[in-house]
């Protein structure tokens, strides 16, 4: 549901920066305001009024699905089949430079599989042993990127994952791989790049004969390095055409840089600067709203954004007790506003992380409201967490295999050695043989079997309590959130829920069978909505919705620790989670809806701080 604005007259703004030839020009997209008919009919003035070289353009965006379709939407002005403006990513433009200078092809070009398959062979060769080895991967490749995007020196960098000199020793064993088997990745096209057009004017000079004219959506979302390059490849006529808007920025996890759009004009004294303020998207109400908040960000610039639609439906502000409560009341209203006419296509529920939204995905299934996850929204009972605690119920129900010993067995440490474990099945006794001359060890065997008869014994929620806080898997969670450098409350979260879950249950068989039950549903609801046939509401985290428009939006758990993240302590990090507060509210046309609970798995909750900051008067609380 890309926004597809239609606008039959175009607006001063839009004229102006339409028609601007020669220099840099920073122009103010805000939400909904046509940034991508700017770009697409500044391009066709370039060509029909000035009479520039189609070749001599290059027009720039985040991703290739971006790129096509401002290629598409350029052909359709056009009234033509192809076109020789190059319409691309980063990525895809300064591989096609190196193509030229080094000959590479998409061959030297390492494929995602071969990454993860890398590094994991770095960390086994570390010694390194982590709970969730897939999640670490992933979080050293969003850090290795993180790096190189940025240029930062190593010596000077501490890791956001684990001990500095653990990061570096696998960063540059990576690195050390790559080159040996002439492969680069994304990030290395960026640096190469780089270096080639730092350390050869020749080739620079050809390549800034070619792109006389550059063009750069989203702006806002550009990375040291990016940027640094794109100047080069602009001097010195300097056409820079820069479209984004600073008020959406929230991606400074991936390196992208605000402060580079809001230093622009210092960069380029004699830049101007064009402000779309016409939101042809979303209603007065919900324009003016999400304008109050953001105005509590210092570090922007200032603009008044105003909607050419009609003043609209009050937003309506919810406070619940409950998860459950706010579910309940969520989905009636999603089936209500369907009675009337909406397609459930045309909503969206926004949530602010991909973890902690099993409730709401099994309410929906329990209504039969098909849904869309636009993100891979995980199964709360696949998080590695839950697989370790379900583990130690397996083996109290009398489960003897050895792989489910080895996953527990020192979660949290007994220093018991693996080599203990030498057949199929695991007979204690035998263990406890093995360690006959460490008395201190047959005491720790002991106690596990204590606890597992415990465990046992217990219901569903009483046995999880007391893996968690009995046997000590909450004192693990705590060192092993300790070493990769994360807040605790990220996966004591994830006990919150599991135990939530498990309240209802009487007993373990009951709710294994719930779960097996809840994964066969998930599974089947991907396979009904996978088509694009299928009316269905869209569930996405708020970083994957940016771009996207629905008539309906709502978002859930507005609580302080959710939005803004528990995470965010420093003020830059507020601002963010502001912006993506911000970014949230503008994609609603015509209703938003903005839930929160003040009981999250029997903890109090605090509203989020961005509500107060919308200062709403004769808001509609009926929900």
């Amino acid at each position: 549901m890309k926004g597809m604005i239609t606008i039959m007259e175009k607006n001063q703004a839009q004229e102006e920066a339409i028609s601007h030839k020669d220099g840099p020009l920073l122009v103010l997209a805000g939400p909904g305001s046509g940034k991508t008919l700017v770009i697409t009919e500044r391009t066709k003035h370039l060509i029909k009024t000035h009479k520039i070289s189609e070749n001599r353009i290059l027009v720039i965006t985040f991703t290739k699905a971006a790129a096509v379709e401002m290629k598409n939407r350029f052909l359709r002005l056009m009234g033509q089949n192809r076109t020789v403006v190059s319409f691309g990513t980063f990525h895809g433009i300064f591989f096609s430079i190196l193509k030229r200078a080094y000959g590479f092809t998409a061959k030297n070009i390492v494929s995602e599989e071969a990454r993860i398959q890398a590094l994991n062979e770095i960390i086994h060769r570390q010694r390194l042993e982590e709970a969730d080895e897939k999640e670490f991967v992933s979080d050293l490749i969003s850090e290795i990127s993180l790096v190189k995007g940025n240029m930062i020196d190593l010596n000077n960098y501490y890791s956001i994952n684990c001990s500095d000199e653990v990061f570096r020793t696998i960063y540059n064993e990576y690195n050390s791989r790559l080159r040996q088997a002439r492969l680069l990745d994304f990030d290395d096209m960026l640096v190469y790049c780089y270096e080639l057009l730092s350390q050869r004017p020749d080739i620079l000079k050809m390549w800034q004969t070619k792109f006389q004219y550059i063009l750069i959506d989203e702006f806002q979302d550009i990375n040291k390095l990016q940027y640094d390059i794109i100047r080069m490849l602009a001097a010195p006529e300097d056409n820079l055409f820069i479209v984004g808007d600073d008020d959406q920025s929230i991606y400074r996890f991936r390196g992208a840089k605000p402060e580079i759009m809001l230093n622009f004009p210092q960069d380029y004294p004699s830049s101007k600067k064009i402000v779309l303020d016409k939101n042809y998207r979303s209603t007065a109400k919900i324009v003016e709203a999400a304008g109050r908040l953001i105005t509590h960000n210092e570090k922007r610039f200032k603009k008044s954004i105003n909607t050419v639609r009609e003043e609209g439906q009050d937003i309506v502000i919810k406070e619940f007790k409950t998860i459950g409560e706010e579910n309940t009341k969520l989905v009636e209203e999603i089936l209500s506003l369907n009675k009337k006419g909406i397609q459930l296509s045309k909503m969206a529920i926004l949530v602010r992380t991909n973890m902690g939204y099993g409730a709401l995905v099994h309410k929906l299934m329990e209504y039969n409201i098909p849904f869309t996850m636009r993100d891979s929204l995980p199964n709360i009972y696949d998080h590695w967490i839950s697989t370790d605690i379900i583990t130690y119920i397996k083996i109290a129900l009398g489960n003897k295999e050895r792989s489910n010993y080895l996953r527990i067995i020192n979660r949290p440490k007994r220093y018991i050695s693996r080599d203990c474990f030498d057949s199929p099945e695991v007979n204690l006794e035998d263990v406890k043989d093995y360690y006959e001359d460490k008395s201190w060890v047959i005491d720790r065997l002991e106690q596990l079997e204590y606890d597992l008869d415990l465990v046992a014994s217990s219901r569903p929620y009483g046995g999880i309590n007391y893996i968690r806080r009995g046997i000590g898997y909450e004192d693990y969670l705590k060192e092993y959130a300790e070493a990769r450098k994360i807040k605790v409350e990220e996966l004591t979260d994830i006990m919150d829920e599991l135990m939530d879950n498990a309240k209802e249950f009487k007993s373990y068989e009951q709710w294994f069978s719930y779960i097996d039950e809840y994964k066969e549903q998930l599974k089947k609801q991907g396979e009904k909505t996978r088509g694009n046939d299928v009316d269905s509401v869209t569930i996405a985290t708020i970083h994957s919705s940016k771009g996207l428009e629905f008539s309906v939006i709502f978002i859930v758990d507005a609580n302080e620790g959710i939005t803004p993240h528990k995470k965010a302590v420093l003020p830059m990090d507020i601002e963010e989670e502001r912006r993506l507060f911000y970014v949230a509210m503008t994609r609603a046309k015509d209703y938003l809806y903005i839930l929160s609970t003040r009981e999250r798995y029997n903890k109090t909750m605090e509203s989020s701080r961005f509500i107060e900051e919308l200062k709403i008067k004769d808001t509609n609380n009926d929900c």
